[in-house]
């Protein structure tokens, strides 16, 4: 945290700071498909849908072209979500680079990219019943790539004790048993996650990651289409709506709803799915 100032102020303060922003990553050069996703979502017809019930997670599968929809159901829930593509789980979400080129809060029209080498946008947020929430007076918004997901190994670190439910626990778990890895393998693969519903920022003073209770009521959905074939896995975070806190036996939690969604190829006709990275790898070796 920059509050501890320990080093002299330089004489030539003023010529080092105060400089104009840059924005790091334009991002319109990439690919709009809204306009097409949003005329094909008026003819969705639902194919399959799966219950995740509180304070654990479940694995889904979307085919590449179907949509899928993340919705509370029951009470407020924040929902911590992996994606891998379905024949490589080695190609996954990659919030980091995601946050790099939509900012800290995701909603319509942004994508969700994969990790290197692939760099591909895995699926594109199509609907968000809260995009009305925008940004608060805390800088608070909904959807982050911000926070890595609650884990037990911070959970220790902090409180020594052994807590088995946060989100890393959950997902790992869920790879374990619904998708036959083991308990080693199917660790290294989770990842930092969409926080869905979590209403989330970074404080004024010290810039440090904080939570509120989350906007999220029952039938808030949000919405995506699937650029790749994928394999989901959603959790239900033990801190319920994030109001108090994260992994933990007291919050009040509820289960969410992960529905599939089909459409007639048709409406998809003109779309521009992404491509994996034609870098030819080579990073100045020959």
């Amino acid at each position: 945290m920059k509050i501890k100032k320990f080093a002299k102020k330089p004489n030539d303060l003023n010529d080092r700071v105060g400089k104009k922003l840059i924005v790091c990553y334009p991002n319109d050069s990439l690919d709009d498909n809204l306009k097409i996703l949003h005329k094909a979502r008026e003819n969705l017809e639902k194919i399959n849908e799966v219950i995740v019930s509180p304070r654990d997670a479940k694995t889904f599968i979307v085919e590449k072209g179907n949509f899928f929809r993340i919705e509370s159901i029951k009470g407020p829930q924040v929902g911590d979500l992996n994606l891998f593509q379905l024949n490589n789980l080695e190609e996954k979400f990659y919030s980091g680079k995601t946050r790099a080129f939509y900012g800290t809060h995701l909603s319509v029209g942004d994508k969700m990219f994969s990790c290197f080498p692939y760099l591909r946008s895995m699926a594109t947020i199509t609907w968000d019943t809260l995009d009305w929430y925008g940004y608060d007076n805390d800088g608070g918004g909904v959807h982050d790539v911000i926070g890595t997901r609650c884990d037990p190994y911070t959970s220790k670190l902090l409180t020594d004790n052994d807590y088995h439910y946060c989100c890393h626990s959950n997902l790992t778990r869920a790879l374990v048993k619904e998708k036959n890895l083991n308990i080693n393998e199917a660790e290294k693969i989770v990842h930092d996650v969409l926080n869905v519903f979590m209403c989330t920022g970074f404080t004024d003073d010290t810039k440090q990651y904080f939570m509120k209770s989350s906007p999220v009521r029952p039938g808030d959905y949000l919405e995506f289409f699937a650029e790749t074939d994928l394999l989901g896995v959603l959790s239900t975070c033990p801190g319920g709506d994030c109001g108090s806190e994260h992994s933990s036996d007291e919050a009040k939690c509820y289960p969410l709803k992960v529905s599939i969604w089909n459409v007639n190829k048709k409406y998809l006709k003109d779309i521009k799915l992404s491509t994996i990275s034609s870098y030819n790898k080579n990073h100045g070796l020959e």
